[in-house]
């Protein structure tokens, strides 16, 4: 780095016969360069143990870096030895303790309609058990029809019981197959008509259609975007970089769910995020 400053001193010895010069070994001494370097150095190490910064402290000796890179490792493995078991611990039991907050919300919205609605209750008797042999039979008929109209829906038998619910109560098997319809349309994760997405009040939605026309992207930020179209209508679909969602090749077949729903001057618009799931029914 820096010279040392070499000083050597002439002495001359007389003797009876003649006059020697002897030259002594040299005397070294650091510059002010190595003395100010070797004061920076020392700083540098002292700070290594106490640094509380994640970011490398720059300015240190190479046996300073190394002892700083080291710690930085040995309390990277700690924590994933420690830290790991009692994360997946807590969220296992936030889990539960949320699963029995949302069981018994329901139970008490549950007693609270029973209330005032006798075939509502979670302890009522089943209202299909109150219908004639003929009724049940076309309640069961419009139920079968509605499951085969509405793709992902609930159950057949559950729902029988609504339709059953709302005959008990007066209604005609007509009026009461069309409320259930457009209530399990509107069901969430029951894969709407894209021809009725104006009608559905939710900010996500399930659709299926074919990928008809693929459009090029007008920013790097959008990794896809084109038309999705079934039987009702097409609807314009955009998917983002960040999502991570598969590419859709033109003529294909897919099954969103938990699509974005937007608008732009008056139309609606679906877009796939992380949360999104796509789903080739004809993918082997």
């Amino acid at each position: 780095m820096s010279s040392y400053n070499v000083i050597a001193e002439k002495v001359s010895v007389e003797s009876e016969d003649e006059q020697q010069t002897v030259e002594e070994e040299p005397e070294l001494r650091p510059t002010v360069e190595l003395r100010s370097q070797a004061k920076i150095d020392s700083e540098a190490i002292a700070k290594v143990d106490g640094t509380a910064e994640r970011e490398h402290p720059y300015g240190m000796t190479l046996v300073a870096e190394e002892k700083w890179e080291a710690r930085e490792q040995e309390k990277a493995r700690t924590r994933a030895r420690t830290d790991g078991p009692v994360t997946e611990r807590r969220e296992a039991a936030a889990r539960v303790a949320a699963a029995r907050g949302s069981r018994r919300e329901r139970e008490q919205f549950a007693r609270r309609r029973a209330s005032v609605d006798s075939l509502a209750g979670p302890e009522s008797a089943d209202p299909r058990e109150k219908l004639d042999g003929a009724t049940l039979a076309e309640v069961n008929q419009q139920a079968q029809r509605i499951q085969e109209t509405v793709r992902e829906c609930g159950s057949r038998a559950a729902i029988s019981r609504q339709l059953a619910e709302r005959v008990a109560r007066g209604q005609d098997i007509t009026e009461a197959t069309l409320d259930v319809l457009d209530a399990e349309r509107r069901r969430a994760g029951t894969v709407v008509p894209i021809g009725e997405l104006e009608d559905v009040p939710r900010k996500e939605v399930s659709v299926e259609g074919e990928w008809i026309e693929d459009w090029t992207p007008s920013n790097s930020a959008i990794q896809q975007v084109g038309l999705l179209e079934d039987e009702t209508g097409r609807v314009k679909l955009t998917i983002w970089a960040k999502s991570r969602q598969p590419l859709i090749d033109e003529g294909e077949r897919v099954r969103i769910r938990a699509a974005a729903t937007s608008w732009y001057q008056g139309r609606v618009s679906l877009a796939l995020t992380a949360d999104s799931q796509v789903v080739f029914p004809d993918r082997v």
